[in-house]
């Protein structure tokens, strides 16, 4: 299929002036009248600068993939040279610290709601023509909504209460008058679902161009978005967890269904490291649902690469000179990829050791998600790991593990040099059928419907990376590693399965940017957090004053820049920031 590439510049094909602002997000000014704007060549460049918005308004240090924000998490530190490199987002490791005016905590802010600019650019155009002069007008509508409702997400994620941008004809004044608490968290979450519904109820099965999007994306960000309304947070004056939602995860259940993906052809990789492959015959597989893409090599001087992880890759000498080495796996995720003699997770007691190569068994995901000392770097045998500088900037602070899912191998085509940073053209999938799978799980547990079938998806899941060795097939005869993993059997209690889905979710997706917000949604960021915290003090001192404040810490504080521009329109996040 042709791949539709997310070219910034098209937005100068349409003579407009900007669109970049919040307050931009109306009817475009620029040379162009009426007539011309409304002419389908060029309501599509509008269209295509929206998702160009994708990758060139995100950059190294406010990632759309969240990696940068994922560091609140027990999955991951932040790295780099020491807690001075990268302060702000020390800041959000530990949770103290953080203030309303580190540039962090406007950044994203700024650049998503640039990318539902663009997205409202196009609609207030799209919503003013006729199906008759463009056919795909409807098709083109629900594209639109479907990246507004992406962007309003990831904001909703990060912060909680947003302003809601939902109106695409609306005059600067009428922005200047939104309030970010205009709506309960829950109908927050149902205008979302709003536009993830029109998308749903409007686009194909299938897409003639990789990139857009088409029904069972929209179905499976309907599951997802449910999956957050269903934790209810309604208390203005809490953010704890004070319901679980009957209907919500119904819903879940709904747009999870296995026949709305099969129809777009979606299904489970067979090998579950061609999720994280850059060479072009990988990407967008069946488990892509939907994915930024990401290109080379052509004639952009490297423009459309991923950029994003820039910051990732680590200091290899001769290689990847001036790598930053930041967000490292941590010691407390490395541990929980331990397997017993069943070949299943210590689910309670799986940080009482720290992981050991040679002695202990593992998932085999843990090879293809953490770079290790005495294994390959990129499963290339040129580049074996070690306790060294190489491998960690910060002299071990942060450890000596590496993520291997945002990173190629430094000896292929595909790593690219660009100014100081490196990038590469592999997509970075924002949507992974596997992803669906467990949150479809987690809801019939939830539901106490059919908590069997959560434990298939559990079992299929491990199945798939019981099969999933063929890069790693030798690691047990050249390294050591001792590779175990087998699937659930008998049968399980409500309490018991719930323990095993979410303990399943972390595996699946580690390093993938889901596990804070998972916390969060669950209300249990600050129990687990606080007691990483404490278990993690020996292997990485920084969390030695770390403290997760309830009630506080799940959400970014409102932007001090934002507040003082609102005219009291916009009040502050609970805890006294």
């Amino acid at each position: 299929m042709k791949k539709l590439i997310y070219l910034a510049a098209s937005m100068l094909l349409v003579g407009l002036t900007g669109c970049n602002d919040f307050l931009d997000a109306q009817k475009p000014q620029g040379t162009l009248d009426d007539t011309q704007v409304l002419n389908p060549k060029y309501v599509d460049n509008l269209v295509i600068s929206a998702y160009a918005g994708l990758i060139s308004i995100e950059d190294i240090n406010s990632s759309f993939s969240m990696w940068n924000y994922d560091v609140r998490s027990d999955d991951a530190y932040k790295g780099g040279n020491g807690t001075e490199d990268g302060d702000v987002f020390n800041a959000l490791e530990i949770s103290q610290g953080i203030r309303t005016t580190d540039w962090n905590i406007s950044s994203m802010w700024d650049r998503l709601y640039q990318l539902i600019s663009r997205a409202n650019a196009a609609l207030s155009v799209l919503e003013d023509m006729d199906s008759s002069t463009f056919p795909l007008r409807e098709q083109r509508i629900a594209e639109m909504r479907f990246v507004r409702a992406y962007g309003h997400f990831l904001l909703k994620r990060l912060y909680k209460n947003i302003p809601f941008a939902i109106d695409a004809k609306m005059s600067p004044e009428e922005y200047n008058n939104l309030e970010n608490t205009r709506y309960t968290n829950d109908e927050g979450w149902q205008l979302i679902i709003d536009d993830f519904k029109f998308a749903f109820d409007t686009l194909p099965a299938i897409q003639d161009e990789v990139g857009r999007p088409n029904r069972a994306a929209a179905a499976a960000f309907l599951a997802k978005i449910y999956s957050y309304k269903a934790y209810r947070q309604d208390d203005p004056q809490s953010n704890q967890v004070t319901e679980i939602n009957h209907d919500d995860l119904m819903n879940v259940v709904k747009y999870s269904d296995p026949s709305i993906m099969a129809a777009s052809g979606c299904a489970l990789d067979p090998d579950f490291h061609n999720n994280f492959r850059p060479e072009p015959i990988f990407e967008n597989g069946p488990e892509s649902i939907w994915a930024m893409q990401y290109s080379f090599n052509d004639g952009t001087n490297h423009g459309n690469c991923n950029w994003s992880y820039g910051l990732i890759v680590p200091n290899i000498p001769g290689v990847t000179d001036g790598g930053c080495d930041f967000y490292k796996p941590t010691q407390n995720l490395v541990n929980a990829f331990k397997t017993d003699e069943n070949g299943l997770p210590y689910l309670d007691t799986f940080n009482n050791k720290d992981y050991s190569l040679t002695s202990d068994s593992a998932d085999p995901r843990l090879f293809l998600t953490v770079g290790m000392p005495g294994t390959p770097y990129m499963f290339n045998k040129n580049f074996i790991m070690d306790k060294s500088a190489t491998w960690s900037r910060s002299n071990g602070l942060y450890g000596y593990y590496v993520t291997l899912k945002q990173n190629v191998d430094p000896e292929s085509e595909f790593l690219v040099k660009g100014g100081g940073w490196w990038g590469s053209p592999m997509n970075r999938i924002a949507l992974r059928y596997a992803d669906i799978l467990l949150l479809r799980a987690e809801a019939l547990v939830q539901l106490n419907q059919n908590v069997s079938e959560a434990i298939e998806i559990v079992n299929t899941l491990r199945m798939r990376a019981r099969q999933s060795v063929g890069i790693i097939s030798d690691y047990p005869q050249l390294y050591g590693a001792r590779i175990n993993i087998a699937s659930y059997s008998g049968s399980y209690g409500q309490a018991d399965a719930l323990k095993i889905v979410k303990f399943e979710r972390r595996l699946e997706l580690a390093m993938e940017c889901e596990r804070f917000f998972d916390l969060v949604r669950w209300g249990e960021a600050d129990q687990v957090l606080n007691k990483y915290y404490a278990d993690e003090a020996d292997n990485c001192s920084i969390y030695a004053t770390a403290n997760f404040t309830p009630n506080k810490n799940e959400y970014l504080p409102i932007p001090f820049s934002q507040l003082s521009a609102s005219d009291g329109h916009y009040k502050q996040n609970i805890g006294n920031w």
